[in-house]
């Protein structure tokens, strides 16, 4: 024993056994005095409790009050400033999150919830960030009052459900028609307009005399690409509408093109800069002579055998052109490159060609001109070419680009926009991508509610009945959610210059008499009774998503109460930790 001992480092039985006894002495003072015990690591931050979930919802409604100012036709701009000193001028929810460089993580849960809303239907972005943070800020008045978290998000979610039911109730059905007829179409495009008009009026740059242009140009854009689904509603896939900016000119000179602009120019000065009936080759090839995949080494013991080798180059590639020009084509599009003997070739054909298009240009032009994209030129044949009425290169601005147009039935469009500054330009942009999503989405579901408040200030009228109904706590949860419905009332009234007591007031009071569609003319700065003659209406499918991803969002914060943040790692550690890593990983490699 003595000896096992002695190779442990201890000399004797006696010393080991009163080493032992020293340390369970140690633990057993360290448990009855209360000596901390650390298992997080030194320098890592935890709040938790109450004040985790008060730092969390003061963090969530910052955000919201950043916002909150942007809500509606008046809402005011944001200046954002990146870290290159780029400037963005936006009052566009999805922009403004998107720019922002959010770091508490409660703020950028609402950030991620907003883009979601976003990438579904293209709307929304502000309401979802405010109302979420209005529904924390209800919150911490119940849980001063002692009410459990499970409590409040369990009422909230009641509520929620509540108000999808009653959306459905309240909403009209919009009158679509077959667009394929021309009455359809009329009537179709008659229905589209009062949504569009809605979605842009709160752009800065939707002056009178441009709404009328641009939301034209949205729903005929739309309509075109549309595609009827079996159950009779439409499809319209937005990828398939391409936005092509341009500086120059004015904002009037923006255009529908029925077919595709590329930011392109013909690669070859003496090609055709206009072709008429064009029969269009899409190739997903390079016409090149392709370079070996290995490292290869060619001898040569005379100069014969270079013009031998170079001569063969030329063959190859005459052979590529003479292919493409039998089965009839008179417009090349490649997404590869073109070598300049191949050029020299397709122009002496007579052939315009462009080169390095993008994938996603050429999806849109296999979709526009009926034609199909090969990756062989040995497999072009004269049923894969598409057709356009004229493909022909204009100077637009400084730059020169390639307009193919006069398509069949065009399943993919272009909308040419032009503008004075770049500024001007990306802000049209984000209008049109917000006017399409509005369409897209009363398409999809064609059923439509009163703008301006008035769904808001309905649903809580309600949802307070109907609170009367379920009793206990969540009752209290449920009332704080009308509150929080009501606060978008308020901010539509206080950017309309109104007071905001006094209009939610006479809201209820309308409501309460029956008027559905009684809400704020935020343009003009008054309640009226039926905001829908003035084109201020919105997809019931939005606002279904506003209370859907605002409700989760809030209850995801609500069930925090524990916050653990680490310290991020210092360059020095960073690279002691990789350096261990890969000895640690040497030891095991038996190779």
């Amino acid at each position: 024993m003595g000896g096992v001992i002695k190779a442990f480092g201890y000399p004797t039985p006696k010393v080991y056994i009163e080493a032992v006894l020293l340390e369970l002495m140690g633990e057993f003072m360290a448990a009855l005095y209360g000596v901390p015990v650390v298992i997080l690591k030194e320098g890592t931050q935890r709040t938790y409790g109450r004040e985790a979930l008060r730092n969390n919802i003061i963090a969530a409604r910052a955000l919201a009050e950043v916002l909150k100012t942007s809500l509606g036709p008046r809402g005011l701009d944001k200046m954002l400033v990146d870290s290159f000193g780029d400037i963005t001028v936006t009052n566009d929810g999805a922009t403004i999150v998107k720019e922002m460089e959010v770091q508490h993580p409660a703020a950028k849960l609402l950030v991620e919830s907003a883009k979601a809303v976003d990438a579904e239907v293209g709307d929304g972005t502000t309401s979802v960030v405010v109302l979420a943070g209005e529904l924390l800020g209800k919150a911490e008045a119940l849980l001063d009052q002692n009410i459990h978290p499970t409590i409040i998000i369990e009422g909230y979610k009641k509520a929620m459900n509540k108000a999808l039911e009653i959306l459905d109730e309240i909403g009209t059905e919009l009158e679509v028609g077959n667009i394929e007829t021309k009455e359809g179409y009329e009537k179709t495009k008659k229905s589209l307009y009062r949504v569009v008009y809605s979605t842009l009026a709160s752009k800065y740059l939707a002056t009178p005399d441009l709404i009328d242009m641009m939301i034209n140009i949205a729903i005929d854009a739309a309509l075109r690409v549309a595609e009827k689904k079996p159950d009779g509603t439409y499809n319209v896939r937005l990828d398939n509408v391409k936005i092509e900016k341009k500086k120059g000119a004015s904002l009037a000179d923006t255009k529908l093109i029925y077919g595709i602009v590329l930011d392109k120019e013909v690669v070859h000065p003496g090609m055709p800069r206009r072709v008429e009936n064009a029969k269009i080759a899409l190739i997903d090839a390079p016409l090149e002579i392709e370079k070996p995949d290995i490292t290869a080494k060619i001898n040569i013991t005379s100069p014969e055998q270079i013009k031998i080798f170079l001569d063969e180059e030329t063959r190859m590639l005459k052979e590529m052109v003479e292919k493409i020009a039998a089965t009839g084509a008179n417009v090349v599009i490649c997404q590869k490159g073109i070598d300049d003997v191949a050029q020299h070739f397709l122009a002496k054909k007579g052939i315009l060609a462009v080169r390095r298009v993008k994938r996603s240009d050429m999806e849109k032009l296999k979709r526009a001109t009926g034609g199909r994209i090969v990756t062989s030129i040995r497999d072009l044949s004269p049923e894969d070419l598409g057709y356009a009425e004229l493909v022909e290169e204009r100077r637009v601005g400084n730059d020169k680009m390639v307009f193919i147009e006069g398509c069949k039935n065009p399943k993919a469009v272009t909308i040419l926009v032009r503008g004075s500054s770049d500024m001007v330009l990306d802000d049209t942009e984000r209008s049109f991508n917000d006017a399409l999503h509005a369409i897209r989405n009363v398409l999809r579901d064609p059923k439509i509610v009163p703008g301006g408040g008035a769904v808001e200030v309905e649903l809580a009228l309600r949802l307070r009945k109907w609170a009367e109904t379920v009793g206990g706590k969540e009752q209290l949860a449920i009332q704080a959610f009308t509150d929080a419905l009501e606060e978008i009332v308020s901010v539509l009234a206080q950017t309309a210059g109104l007071d905001p007591l006094e209009a939610v007031m006479e809201l209820r009071r309308l409501h309460s008499e029956g008027k559905l569609n009684a809400g704020i003319d935020v343009m003009n700065g008054k309640v009226i009774e039926d905001v829908a003659q003035i084109h201020v209406i919105d997809p019931v499918i939005v606002k279904k998503q506003v209370i859907k991803a605002a409700t989760e969002a809030a209850a995801a914060i609500l069930k925090v109460d524990d916050i653990i943040a680490a310290t991020p790692l210092k360059k020095e550690e960073e690279k002691g930790k990789k350096g261990g890593e890969e000895e640690e990983s040497s030891k095991f490699n038996f190779d």
